[in-house]
């Protein structure tokens, strides 16, 4: 039987396994157009792009989940608890964007695309702050006018 799961680039030391899921051509494939990868988003569409598929999809578990789901006001108690978890995973990227960069000053970028640098994290983190409180905005247009759904 064959050996299938070795360590990466034949490496025991890198401290990550190669499997046929992890290192198939199709993972990288994926992993490549997920927005935090993909080459020529600047940080703000980045963050854009993250945000809104974040904040589309919140409003549901607090909406069918949450302690109102019996009320008439289950639909706006979801979105009000989705812009507050917005509110403190903002905060959240504020905080480990001062612990990681600190306050660094003007200096050049060499690499605009990159999250490495104090500017391009706050870019990602307004966009991120923008794209899922839009997010969340339509998807409780969207639930309030259709009540199929």
């Amino acid at each position: 039987m064959a050996n299938f799961i070795k360590p990466y680039n034949d490496d025991p030391f890198v401290g990550h396994l190669a499997t046929p899921i992890t290192s198939s051509a199709i993972t990288r494939a994926l992993l490549k157009n997920l927005p935090a990868y993909r080459f020529g988003l600047t940080p703000l569409l980045r963050g854009l792009e993250i945000g809104l598929a974040h904040g589309y999809f919140l409003i549901g578990p607090f909406v069918k989940l949450g302690p109102l789901r019996n009320s008439d006001i289950s639909l706006l108690a979801g979105f009000l608890s989705t812009i507050g978890l917005i509110l403190i995973l903002t905060l959240g990227l504020t905080i480990y964007g001062i612990a990681t960069f600190g306050e660094e000053k003007a200096s050049d970028s060499t690499q605009s695309n990159q999250l490495q640098t104090k500017k391009a994290w706050d870019q990602f983190k307004g966009g991120f702050f923008v794209g899922a409180s839009g997010a969340a905005g339509f998807a409780f247009i969207c639930l309030s006018s259709i009540p199929t759904f």
